[in-house]
């Protein structure tokens, strides 16, 4: 994998983690309002059902024009098998939390190290002007 597909996964992960964000953070504004479903975004499932066949490249002659990269696109769905509360909401406040803070961890994490790749490609890039 290329430099730049990876920084390209980080791209699409940093923009998954703030999508999701804001659906953790509806979750928790409609925790009071009757019949509201919890909902996320799914996204690593997603992958792990597309990479189920891994492909390889024997020959760089072989699938040079394939994209077998997964898709980037989150789906948002009604968590399953939630209690309901007695209006019907099953909004768990305290799993919201939970998620909202695992998801934050994550989100700076990946752009902590996106701000390390772009420091290190610009010394690159002005190492490569001085000689």
């Amino acid at each position: 994998m290329h430099a730049s597909e990876v920084s390209g996964k980080l791209f699409e992960q940093l923009n998954f983690r703030g999508e999701r964000q804001k659906v953790i953070s509806s979750n928790i504004a409609n925790v009071n309002t009757p019949e509201y479903k919890t909902k996320d975004l799914v996204f690593s499932e997603e992958l792990k059902e597309q990479n189920i066949l891994k492909l390889k490249r024997t020959t760089n002659n072989h699938m040079q024009n394939l994209d077998y990269r997964a898709s980037s696109n989150p789906r948002l769905i009604e968590v399953p098998n939630l209690i309901e509360q007695n209006d019907g909401n099953n909004v768990n406040l305290d799993s919201q939390m939970s998620e909202q803070s695992k998801n934050k961890v994550l989100f700076d994490a990946i752009q902590s190290s996106i701000k390390k790749d772009s420091r290190l490609f610009r010394s690159v890039i002005d190492a490569s002007g001085k000689s």
